[in-house]
């Protein structure tokens, strides 16, 4: 459900993070998919499917498993999960120790990696317990990197891409498999390439946040977890409205972030603010620039940004604009 903004061949790439793309470790790594009863962060995982692969890709093993969320499963007509077919399905503290053996060592990989690694998280840090991962690995980024010509970013396109059947979509089991037979190939050209993986450590959520609504303009999602918004001081320039393709950003700008990003979010957010921009946590008419690597998804912020005809860049085209923000006429 998420789009790639393509990339021309002249598009610049984006700036790798020495310290989180380094090689995979030895364990290999775990395709991982969940369903969920949402997208929220209260909502709960009802299943989860696992693929493990060895260092060069090839499959060792997989598990599946239904979870009862002990509430309402949410989206039936998305994952046909109904609240009779869970009822008698183990709960997650009963499934934890098993699901951690199968990502103990392992680079998890997953499609919008940042989505399904809070789920997990969240879930582990209810039951008591620590999600045993230490790096994860999402295709949407490593697509991108590898320039794959995706007309977005759904796992139907990387599948048919890699000529991938999906037989089941929103089973958590088969989008797993899915994705392993896709991450194969995206791996060996990653290493023919010599393209980095971009790898991205874990931090574990511990403020699960269930006892109240957060709102935009309290918190955000920043790099791996959920983390409290830290205050910024205001922007001393005025907005002088949105940003044209070929120009460059000028102080005083709003722009606005969502999705998943190779770069932490939070360093995103404050080279943005050392240019003179102003960091805005929604989008409207008044926003300058929104800045994501999947423009076609479903989120909010890319849904307005559609809706109002507000600039989208991706990431990497986003930090060439950084070089040189124009001054304020004002200023």
């Amino acid at each position: 459900m998420h789009a790639i903004q393509p990339e021309t061949s002249g598009a610049p790439r984006a700036v790798p993070v020495p310290a989180q793309r380094s090689a995979a470790p030895a364990g290999g790594f775990a395709v991982v998919d969940v369903e969920t009863t949402g997208l929220g962060r209260s909502d709960r995982v009802i299943s989860a499917g696992v693929y493990q692969l060895d260092d060069e890709g090839e499959v060792t093993d997989h598990w599946y498993t239904l979870v009862n969320p002990e509430r309402d499963p949410g989206p039936v007509w998305i994952h046909g999960l109904t609240a009779q077919v869970l009822a008698d399905a183990p709960t997650f503290p009963q499934i934890a120790g098993e699901f951690a053996e199968r990502l103990r060592g392992r680079v998890m990989v997953a499609h919008n990696a940042l989505f399904d690694w809070n789920m997990i998280s969240r879930e582990f840090s209810r039951a008591g317990l620590h999600a045993p991962v230490d790096q994860r690995l999402c295709t949407m980024v490593l697509s991108r990197d590898l320039r794959l010509p995706l007309p977005n970013g759904k796992l139907a396109s990387l599948a048919a891409y890699f000529g991938v059947q999906q037989r089941h979509a929103h089973h958590a089991l088969d989008d797993a498999r899915v994705l392993a037979e896709a991450f194969r190939p995206s791996l060996h050209l990653a290493r023919q390439g010599g393209v980095p993986l971009p790898l991205q450590n874990c931090v574990a959520v511990t403020d699960l946040g269930e006892d109240e609504p957060v709102s935009a303009a309290r918190s955000t999602w920043t790099g791996a977890s959920y983390r409290q918004a830290r205050k910024r001081p205001p922007c001393p320039y005025p907005n002088p409205g949105r940003w044209e393709d070929g120009k460059p950003l000028v102080q005083g700008m709003r722009v606005a972030f969502t999705g998943d990003t190779a770069t932490d979010r939070e360093l995103l957010e404050d080279r943005a603010v050392e240019a003179g921009l102003h960091i805005a946590t929604s989008v409207s008419r008044l926003t300058s620039l929104l800045v994501t690597n999947e423009p076609g998804s479903w989120s909010g912020k890319a849904r307005k940004a559609r809706e109002v005809g507000t600039p989208v860049v991706g990431e990497d085209a986003f930090l060439q604009l950084l070089r040189e923000v124009a001054p304020h006429p004002g200023a």
